[in-house]
């Protein structure tokens, strides 16, 4: 299978990854050396507690923050990286990017922007009314099937950033890999078991653990030409909330709970104007 070839972007562009699912202390476990260049590493809380609620606050510019920073992007209750002209309060320290419009896919696009997304999990189906107040503001959204396409959404992205390569963009990417059950395509282990299962009897969080990990270093050998050519970018790496593996008795994430909340969170500025 050839890598896809991706072109340098503009400084003024915007990458934005969110990990499925990923706990901050499996992020900082991994052996990730391209998404971990991206910038300091930051503990931070997720504004949700599922995937469509922490995108739809993200996509408002809600990103998950540390409430003890004071610094604009590392805490968005200070200063956030991307606020929303019409949506909450400015904080003391100034944004990054000041946007117009129903949220940030939107106000990208109204800057000139082209807008492109792609997301693993179900949430942004485009065959289900639910995902329409995810991905509706896209110009254009891939979705490619299952949880496990990183390799297939990466191509998609290659052609759309070598269709227009002077042109400015907001891209998006939501990687499944590192949500249940933990699984890259190729990997020596089955998807059909799942380790994490709410509720269940047979769940194994030492198994959990190894596959997260397993799949971030797949994953960010698969990214790394990605972050090449965004070098000069702007780029936003998250996860939009973790899991838990049995602390409480509780497993799987949809519930408020410390290790569904914390996330890592790093990020580099571009030009911003």
């Amino acid at each position: 299978m050839s890598e896809p070839v991706f072109l340098p972007q503009s400084s003024r562009s915007v990458l934005f990854l969110t990990l499925d699912s990923c706990r901050y202390d499996s992020f900082l476990q991994a052996d990730i050396p391209a998404m971990k260049s991206v910038g300091d590493l930051h503990r931070a809380m997720a504004p949700g507690n599922f995937t469509y609620s922490s995108h739809m606050a993200m996509f408002m510019g809600f990103t998950p923050g540390d409430a003890m920073a004071r610094q604009t992007g590392v805490n968005p209750k200070f200063g956030k990286i991307f606020r929303m002209s019409q949506g909450g309060i400015a904080g003391q320290g100034k944004e990054h990017f000041l946007l117009h419009g129903r949220n940030i896919i939107d106000g990208f696009a109204r800057r000139g922007y082209r807008t492109l997304g792609t997301g693993a999990v179900g949430w942004f189906n485009p065959k289900t009314e639910t995902a329409a107040n995810l991905i509706a503001d896209f110009q254009e959204f891939y979705y490619p099937g299952n949880t496990w396409s990183l390799g297939r959404q990466l191509d998609w992205l290659a052609d759309q950033l070598s269709a227009t390569p002077e042109s400015p963009v907001f891209a998006f990417l939501n990687l499944g890999e590192t949500h249940v059950p933990y699984y890259y395509e190729g990997a020596p282990w089955s998807a059909d078991y799942n380790p994490c299962v709410p509720f269940s009897d047979d769940n194994d969080a030492a198994e959990s653990r190894r596959r997260q990990i397993a799949a971030l270093e797949w994953v960010d050998r698969r990214l790394a030409p990605l972050l090449v050519a965004f070098s000069s970018s702007t780029v936003i790496v998250c996860a939009d909330h973790g899991d838990c593996w049995g602390e409480d008795g509780l497993w799987e994430h949809g519930i408020s709970h410390p290790k569904v909340l914390e996330v890592p969170l790093l990020f580099r500025i571009g030009d911003s104007g």
